[in-house]
């Protein structure tokens, strides 16, 4: 493949490395991961109530990775709330968990923007077989996939597996007993997902540069080494 088309392909590699990364930086930091609603268990069982008498005792959550915001609702009015959960909700949540988050979070924006830097420098340098040429570039991608995959099953196992929506809500309610009704993954989220999908097409478009995976460009210099040896 011509020089000019590489420097295409890994450039457009590098700008969307970058735009992920920023992305990613946005996402970490906004309550824009995740909106549910939840009832008022409480309150409904008390009046029985049932059909649309149900809305005056339905609440809503959105939060992200730091903070977040909602309503309760018992019958007697809404009544905002926000929440942090450094060091709010630290007793109520899988800690474990959730700083795993931020961590693999973290190292995605790291691994994603020195991915971006190795594209740039294939695109206008001199890249060399090392970490900084294609053999680098396919580990990045991988890597940083793999993080960003990382993210989504955690925080997904976070909120469907612990009930992290009905915890929250829970936090400090002794009167009250409330029930998650629906849950939706929102912006944030899908940000991390769209990051995840770009690792994938940027190897693709390592290999339309013209360079072999890894492991093929290995089984073909392991092949020709055999016939080499028969030859002998």
């Amino acid at each position: 493949m011509p020089n000019q088309q590489k420097k295409i392909i890994f450039c457009t590699a590098g700008v969307l490395s970058f735009t992920c990364a920023l992305g990613v930086v946005t996402a970490l930091g906004t309550p824009r991961w995740i909106k549910a609603t939840f009832l008022c268990k409480t309150g409904a069982l008390l009046v029985n109530a049932s059909g649309q008498e149900l809305d005056k005792f339905m609440g809503e959550i959105q939060y992200g990775l730091f903070h977040g915001e909602g309503v309760r609702q018992c019958g007697l009015g809404a009544r905002p709330f926000r929440f942090s959960f450094f060091p709010d909700l630290l007793k109520a949540i899988p800690v474990s968990i959730h700083v795993n988050v931020i961590l693999f979070s973290t190292i995605l924006i790291v691994l994603t923007m020195v991915g971006t830097a190795f594209f740039m420098y294939n695109a206008f340098g001199k890249p060399f077989e090392t970490l900084h040429g294609p053999l680098g570039l396919y580990l990045l991608s991988f890597i940083s996939g793999s993080c960003g995959c990382l993210v989504m099953v955690l925080f997904a196992s976070e909120v469907k597996i612990h009930h992290l929506s009905e915890k929250i809500a829970n936090y400090k309610e002794g009167t009250y007993a409330y029930k998650t009704q629906s849950e939706k993954y929102t912006t944030s989220f899908w940000v991390v997902f769209v990051c995840f999908f770009v690792h994938f097409l940027n190897g693709l478009l390592i290999r339309l540069a013209g360079f072999h995976f890894p492991f093929a460009k290995s089984k073909d210099t392991e092949a020709t080494n055999v016939a080499a040896d028969l030859m002998y």
